[in-house]
């Protein structure tokens, strides 16, 4: 077992992995915190208008910066985030994306890696929407 650094907690969460794991690509097995929790609700890709745009691209970045903007109506920061679902319609678009979506994701969010769950669902609520994310950030005390 790995000790935890309660000094670094300080600063915000961090990432656990089992020891002799090896190191998990573009996410992270486990995080710990401590400080104030927030949970965001299932985000979608819409503006402030209520428009989605019609490429999945574009809707990834839009859902995570509205990921980001409830954050900061809390007091929290992308790098506070312990926890991330993935909620898409379209698995292949996912995948066939992962380099375009890698890199909205690092401009939105930096780089950071929270312990991050994709599902594949059949539709979200909102028709147009094709993907959502929900959060949970640890804002350090």
């Amino acid at each position: 077992m790995v000790p935890i650094d309660h000094d670094a907690l300080k600063h915000g969460p961090i990432s656990v992995e089992p020891e002799g794991w090896p190191q998990p690509k573009g996410y992270s097995n486990g995080m710990v915190g401590r400080g104030t929790l927030l949970v965001t609700g299932g985000l979608v890709g819409w503006d402030a208008q209520g428009q989605f745009p019609d490429d999945f691209i574009a809707q990834v970045a839009q859902t995570l910066r509205n990921v980001v903007a409830v954050l900061e109506a809390g007091g929290a920061k992308p790098e506070h985030i312990v926890r991330m679902t993935w909620y898409v319609t379209d698995m292949d678009a996912y995948r066939n994306n992962l380099r375009a979506i890698g890199a909205a994701y690092r401009e939105t969010i930096g780089r950071h890696f929270p312990a991050m769950a994709l599902v594949q669902v059949v539709s979200l609520v909102e028709p147009k929407a094709r993907i959502e994310i929900e959060t949970t950030a640890v804002i350090p005390d």
